[in-house]
């Protein structure tokens, strides 16, 4: 019974935090900040999903392929390359270096 407590007590607070986001009055979402942040936002929080997925490995800090292959996916935006190609050389040098490994 305390799992179906957690999901109704899950879908109304998602139901009231949507509810809270359309009850923000227009004059506040048309400030300058707050269009910035809106637009940063997003380029912030999966920046610090990659890093977590990449350097975690549950509690310690991981040093591993997946680094490797980011920092190739990174070398190939610098050079802006298509972002197939950025994809690519990721999964390329991730499995590579796994595979010497």
């Amino acid at each position: 019974m305390n799992v179906w407590i957690a999901i109704g007590l899950t879908v109304v607070g998602c139901y009231l935090t949507k509810l809270l986001g359309l009850l923000v009055p227009a004059g506040v979402l048309e400030r300058p900040l707050v269009q910035r942040m809106a637009a940063l936002l997003p380029v912030a929080l999966l920046a610090a999903l990659t890093a977590q997925q990449t350097f975690a490995d549950g509690r310690y800090l991981a040093l591993d392929a997946r680094a490797a292959g980011l920092a190739a996916a990174a070398l190939a935006l610098v050079l802006r390359a298509p972002f197939l190609v950025v994809v690519g050389a990721g999964v390329a040098v991730t499995a590579g270096v796994r595979a010497l490994t």
